[in-house]
């Protein structure tokens, strides 16, 4: 962390949200907070954030159950204004602009397309604003999905050449089984061999907000890596997490690059 300037945060769906599925303002606000200590210490910031589908059920209040996908379109297009217009409010406390960017997977392998993102990027960076990345849901079919927004943090870090990506979970990182249901779960701190990793855990399920659940956060880790990037798996909505990792005292998982 301390080495690092460039730094991608992905923030999940179970972290932005209350128990009741609306935006946590207060984590937004002390998280708006961590980025800007980041960033008076030199480091430039790019945040991948789910929570746009439940932003939209909070804000409208119905369709949670409809499982057609023009309804989960229709609250995506609802709640990504909920959802970006918490990020600024809670940005603009600090004086710091945020821009949206709406990505889908054709964006990656399409080369107009990524040199344009690329561009926008440090575009935005350089001039101390904050890109808040997310899927363009309200597009993206099956098909053509990127699926969950883990692996579009690992290309989005890639894309970047960002030095570290950071994900945020609600678990404080791998364990050799889930810590959740076994008292004697064991944190794996350090994965320098991913293979060797999944021959000794065990992968739970999703969880109930977010898409993705280890398995999409080690995969993540996977493409990171093999662009020579590293990646922190950790608990996001521990006290000033980004400010504990940043000097060592908390601890988390690291997937080594090699």
């Amino acid at each position: 962390m301390s080495k690092s300037k460039k730094i991608v945060i992905k923030i999940g769906s179970n972290t932005l949200a209350n128990e009741n599925g609306t935006i946590n303002k207060d984590f937004l606000k002390k998280l708006c907070a961590q980025v800007c200590h980041l960033i008076r210490e030199g480091k430039q910031i790019v945040i991948v954030s789910s929570g746009a589908r439940i932003a939209g059920v909070a804000t409208i209040d119905k369709w949670m159950r409809k499982e057609d996908i023009h309804y989960k379109q229709a609250l995506c297009a609802i709640g990504q204004v909920e959802l970006m217009d918490a990020y600024r409010k809670a940005f603009w406390e600090n004086h710091i602009h945020i821009a949206q960017m709406l990505l889908t997977r054709d964006d990656f392998f399409d080369r107009n397309r990524t040199l344009n993102i690329r561009n926008t990027l440090f575009t935005l960076v350089d001039e101390g604003v904050i890109p808040i990345i997310n899927e363009n849901d309200t597009v993206s079919v099956e098909e053509i999905k990127i699926g969950d927004n883990d692996t579009l943090a690992a290309l989005t870090a890639n894309l970047w050449n960002a030095d570290v990506l950071i994900l945020f979970s609600d678990v404080d990182g791998i364990y050799d089984k889930n810590p959740k249901i076994y008292q004697g779960a064991s944190l794996i701190e350090e994965v320098a061999d991913i293979d060797e990793l999944l021959e000794n855990i065990t992968i739970g399920e999703s969880n109930s907000f977010g898409t993705g659940g280890i398995a999409t956060k080690i995969e993540a880790a996977r493409k990171v890596n093999n662009y020579g990037i590293p990646m922190i798996l950790t608990n996001g909505s521990k006290e000033n997490i980004l400010l504990k990792l940043l000097d060592g005292t908390e601890k988390a998982t690291l997937f080594e690059a090699p």
